[in-house]
């Protein structure tokens, strides 16, 4: 069940850049500022990762080590995306990138945290392929 389009994949060459974009789907009444949204990737042969996550007061972030200082998360309420920009890619990470939300609805102080555990995001995009090679 893909509730959310995610874009910007492709292929790039080694120390290049995209930006992924996650909108909700057109049939969703999805509310960005109602729901952490999370990024996650997924390589061949490997488990599900945790990338970056917003929370949905947009107000904390929080980046996989192996992505910090490459990758920054952003949002745009007035078009409900939520942008991954990835910066000096490695073939380390080529993978399928998926966005999920995760329903922190205000008020409580929840909307201030986001998690990169899987299990807590209800709603996932179909995945965009990232492949990062020379």
């Amino acid at each position: 069940q893909s509730q959310f389009v995610e874009s910007g994949g492709g292929l790039v060459q080694p120390g290049g850049s995209l930006r992924l974009s996650c909108t909700a789907s057109t049939a969703s009444t999805f509310t960005l500022d109602y729901f952490a949204i999370g990024w996650f990737r997924q390589a061949p042969g490997k488990e599900r990762e945790a990338v970056s996550c917003i929370s949905s007061s947009g107000g904390s972030t929080n980046y996989a080590d192996s992505v910090k200082g490459r990758f920054t998360i952003s949002r745009d309420i007035s078009k409900n995306t939520v942008y991954l920009q990835m910066n000096s890619l490695q073939p380390e990470d080529t993978a399928v990138y998926y966005c999920a939300a995760d329903f922190r609805p205000p008020p409580g102080l929840s909307i201030h945290h986001c998690v990169f555990t899987a299990t807590e995001y209800d709603y996932w995009g179909q995945g965009t392929q990232v492949t990062v090679s020379s």
